[in-house]
């Protein structure tokens, strides 16, 4: 049976009058690698703020493991959160941070911290408030993989790591995890590059879920067309679609529902070219602005929960 590790529903955040947050509704599966996805200011780490009882929501009610995280340490004990702006004492050195994060996190696994501390070359001398970017993000990772938190979120948890260092935490994320399974939730704008991470994806656009579910039933829940911009407008009539590009008589279009042989026949009949979109297209496809774009129907959002 699937277990559901957090539970919101209806849960807005407002600042100043605006939305961060706006009538977020979810059940998050436990022990799942589910990716948060969305555009920048879309509200994902204002979500992972709330979730992680770091901030309150305007309305709306959160649950994490059955129960209320906002003050009750025996849950929060159970989260780690690696912010992508996370901030530590001036004096801290790479010992202090690894010590206090053994001592914060029941699960903590010393073993797992050392052997990642040696791939990821983290300097041992200087205080942490030196170190790069990519030092930095190198040390979020540390904490939140030997963590072993029940519950782990990760903030764009790359930046400035070379190619070589992403490799290397994507690969030891799914070694850990088939060891030790837990929740984990990751927001990220390389798509392409964690797919293979992600089981379940969250989509968020202005603050509220546009959708929820497994990977593979996302993909198989829309399709891309290209061709001749001529063809493609006959193609498009009274379908939904999710974006829309054009350069001088060419065109593409991502429609949003399952391609059926009678789709793929009238695609073959114009001279269009049918391709699966990738997650990443799709996520763009998603936050694609609309305003003043020419659609021939408009998308729907319905069923924010799983």
């Amino acid at each position: 049976m699937t277990t559901t590790a957090i539970e919101t529903r209806g849960v807005s955040r407002h600042y100043r009058g605006a939305a961060a947050l706006d009538d977020v509704t979810l059940d998050i599966r436990a022990n799942v690698i589910t990716g948060l996805l969305g555009r920048n200011g879309a509200g994902k780490t204002t979500l992972m703020a709330l979730l992680t009882a770091q901030d309150r929501p305007s309305s709306g009610t959160i649950s994490v493991a059955g129960h209320d995280p906002f003050e009750r340490s025996a849950t929060i004990e159970q989260m780690c959160f690696v912010r992508d702006n996370q901030r530590y004492p001036d004096d801290y050195k790479l010992k202090h941070a690894i010590r206090a994060a053994a001592i914060f996190y029941p699960h903590w696994s010393q073993e797992l911290a050392d052997r990642l501390i040696a791939k990821f070359r983290i300097p041992t001398k200087p205080v942490v408030k030196k170190f790069s970017r990519g030092q930095l993000s190198a040390l979020g990772i540390v904490l939140g993989l030997a963590s072993r938190a029940p519950i782990t979120f990760f903030d764009e948890p790359y930046l400035g790591l070379d190619a070589t260092a992403r490799g290397v935490f994507y690969d030891e994320l799914l070694r850990d995890y088939a060891e030790h399974p837990r929740t984990i939730i990751l927001s990220t704008h390389l798509i392409d590059e964690m797919d293979r991470l992600l089981e379940r994806v969250i989509i968020l656009e202005q603050g509220r879920v546009v959708r929820h579910a497994d990977v593979e039933e996302l993909r198989g829940d829309a399709y891309q067309i290209a061709g001749k911009a001529s063809a493609l407008e006959t193609y498009l009539a009274g379908r939904e679609i999710l974006s829309r590009r054009g350069m001088g008589g060419l065109g593409s279009a991502v429609v949003n529902g399952a391609l059926t042989p009678a789709d793929r026949e009238a695609a073959l009949g114009l001279g269009l070219e049918l391709t699966p979109v990738s997650l990443q297209d799709l996520v763009a496809a998603y936050g694609f602005d609309r305003e003043g774009a020419e659609t021939t129907a408009t998308p729907s959002y319905e069923g924010n929960a799983a």
